[in-house]
């Protein structure tokens, strides 16, 4: 490997600290400052790397903020829905057969209704008025 002679100026504690250092056995002053300046440069790579992904990774952050957020919505708001429902609709009676048979009816439609939305990707809130 071609080596290039480079003269440098370090403080009067940095050079003391580095001549201790290289008197050790089997350590050169070039050896140390390759190692240095090696260990250097590569993390100001991976610095230059993680800036370049912080954005987007800000972005994902609060992209996932948001959707937290909106399940929260979702989720308070169904179970306010529940609690209303169960508090304004009357109990029906044990032998009230056509109107359990009515209730079953429409949860299956409810049920039939909820998966053709997932299944299909269309949403109901936030749709247009003609259904879209």
């Amino acid at each position: 490997m071609e080596k290039v002679r480079h003269q440098l100026f370090l403080p009067k504690p940095l050079s003391d600290r580095l001549e201790v250092l290289a008197a050790k056995p089997g350590a050169s002053k070039s050896a140390i400052l390759v190692d240095a300046v090696t260990a250097w440069l590569n993390r100001r790579g991976a610095s230059e790397l993680e800036d370049r992904f912080a954005i987007r990774l800000d972005r994902l952050t609060q992209s996932i903020g948001r959707v937290d957020r909106d399940a929260y919505v979702i989720l308070e708001t169904l179970a306010l829905f529940i609690r209303f429902e169960l508090a304004i609709q009357t109990p029906l009676a044990e032998n009230d057969q056509a109107g359990r048979a009515l209730g079953a009816k429409r949860f299956e439609a409810f049920i039939t209704q909820v998966g053709r939305q997932v299944s299909t990707g269309r949403r109901t809130l936030g749709a247009s008025e003609d259904g879209e």
